[in-house]
């Protein structure tokens, strides 16, 4: 089985709360909730992924100094397994936006519950309630 490994981060802003983006129609998994990030490509670190995922589906910048890794979730859906480090960051310029039509939500950890999620995400949503 195919393992695919994918950045993704927990944006938290000044009140606590924690970016979340819908998965688009027509990607697997649409209308599911996750946490910001991508593929990490041929070559690249899952902090510079995940920079240039920000940039490209939110429009905002960060830096590697500002990704503290949190967790990471190791999950087997039917044609691959992904590993998926999880990051925190609190410190980025400009304002997140959706870029690729996919909708945001800001949610407050304990609130996480709520939001339909990629099996993978959801044993993610503990770690992140108790540390932020």
């Amino acid at each position: 089985m195919k393992t695919v490994l994918v950045s993704a981060v927990a944006l938290v802003d000044v009140d606590g709360r924690v970016l979340l983006a819908q998965r688009p129609a027509g990607k697997s998994m649409a209308g599911l909730w996750e946490f910001p990030g991508g593929k990490v490509e041929p070559g690249e670190t899952p902090e510079a992924a995940l920079i240039r995922e920000l940039q490209e589906e939110l429009g905002i910048n960060t830096w590697a100094s500002c990704l503290a890794p949190l967790t990471f979730a190791s999950h087997s859906y039917d044609d691959f397994h992904l590993l998926m480090p999880l990051f925190v960051c609190r410190k980025w310029a400009g304002i997140p936006t959706s870029q690729e039509g996919q909708a945001l939500r800001w949610a407050r950890p304990e609130n996480l519950r709520e939001f339909k999620m990629p099996p993978a995400d959801i044993p993610l949503i503990p770690i992140i309630r108790d540390w932020i």
